[in-house]
């Protein structure tokens, strides 16, 4: 068997990875060996627990405050003494983390093939989202796998000039692990904090908050809770949950904003369960996570996008999703707009991301390649 290296280090990378770990592991010709990089280690150990996945590599590279030149550093010294040591056939990355970005280079530097899942997703913009979008550009030259969940997103690498053979699209690997969750979540319902449990069982209606993007500076976020505030007050009887981010940044500065408002519940960040769940329960979802746009149409859920651009212009297209950026007006305009629309009900539409069946996609293609001649795999 030949040994895939799987580099993790996010959550919404490990939510991404788990089908195809699940599907790789009962693969004949493949064996995964499972890296946590550990960029959200508390979040990243959740992910890891709902899936059933135990790393066999733990890198522990985070420390308080750290740049991400600092953080680049460890991760080149550390991942090329690891690809030293195990000689994997291939390594297998995910996104667009600096993680990602480092393990393609190194693996590239070492002549080990590179896999890269949701490749060819495209801003265009290499200040939004920031430094994700460099990271991914960076990525694809260094990849010889690329796994793209649209077509669109092979579009763009084909205008990249990545040549055909190369690309392979598959799906969205989140839309996997949503589906192989949801309906588990429906029948035996994680349990959410007491007071989101008071929500629901009283039948009241709450709007889901999530924000964390780097590249949101202060004068955005006091837009978000202003906006957040303002709505509360116009709607008492409406909720907003609001799982703030670790960071610390965001954490104080949406306490001290948001914290003393009766209809503002601030909760800690869920688990990937407990998430699904909310977001099942929920009207719409105000956001600026890219996972979000992907799994809130398999939930048939509406977005705001806490962004001027989105890599996912798929979600929009389909009318999941509206970009309303970090300014005030803007994101009330469309909350209320959408207040509206869920009033008089929003029709049941398809997820613009796939089938489900990404991962067994992912693994076929990396078996091939793994039995055939270097002249068919140059």
């Amino acid at each position: 068997m030949k040994d895939v290296l799987i580099i993790i280090g996010t959550r919404p990378e490990a939510i991404k990875m788990a089908p195809v770990i699940r599907r790789m592991s009962e693969s004949s010709i493949l064996r995964p060996r499972v890296c946590s990089t550990g960029q959200h280690r508390e979040m990243l150990a959740q992910a890891f627990a709902a899936f059933d996945i135990a790393p066999e590599f733990e890198l522990r590279l985070m420390t308080r405050g750290q740049s991400l030149a600092a953080l680049s550093g460890r991760l080149f010294n550390t991942m090329d003494a690891l690809l030293e040591e195990r000689r994997p056939w291939c390594v297998l990355v995910q996104g667009d983390t600096t993680s990602v970005m480092i393990a393609a280079l190194c693996a590239f530097y070492r002549h080990i093939p590179v896999g890269h899942v949701e490749a060819g997703l495209r801003s265009g913009n290499l200040q939004q989202p920031f430094p994700e979008e460099l990271n991914r550009r960076v990525a694809t030259l260094a990849t010889r796998f690329h796994f793209a969940p649209t077509p669109t997103a092979a579009d763009n690498l084909r205008r990249e000039g990545v040549p055909e053979s190369r690309i392979h699209i598959t799906g969205n690997t989140i839309v996997d692990a949503l589906l192989y969750m949801r309906e588990g979540i429906r029948d035996a319902p994680p349990p959410l904090p007491p007071a989101m449990e008071a929500l629901l069982r009283k039948g009241l209606s709450y709007v889901l908050v999530t924000v964390h993007r780097r590249e949101l500076g202060a004068e955005g976020l006091q837009h978000i809770c202003n906006a957040l505030r303002t709505l509360a007050r116009r709607h008492p009887d409406l909720f907003f949950v609001y799982p703030v981010h670790l960071n610390p940044r965001i954490r104080e500065h949406v306490r001290a904003e948001l914290g003393n408002i009766a209809n503002i519940l601030l909760i800690p960040p869920l688990g990937y369960k407990e998430f699904l769940r909310a977001m099942d329960a929920a009207l719409f979802i105000m956001s600026d996570s890219g996972g979000v746009q992907e799994e809130a149409p398999s939930l048939n859920k509406q977005v705001l996008v806490l962004r001027e651009v989105t890599e996912r212009p798929e979600a929009v297209e389909a009318g999941f999703c509206r970009l309303v950026g970090a300014q005030e007006e803007r994101i009330l305009q469309a909350a209320e707009e959408l207040l509206a629309q869920e009033r008089s009900g929003i029709p049941s539409r398809s997820t613009p991301f796939g089938d489900g069946h990404a991962a067994a996609r992912i693994t076929t293609v990396l078996e091939r390649a793994a039995q055939a001649s270097p002249e068919e795999y140059p």
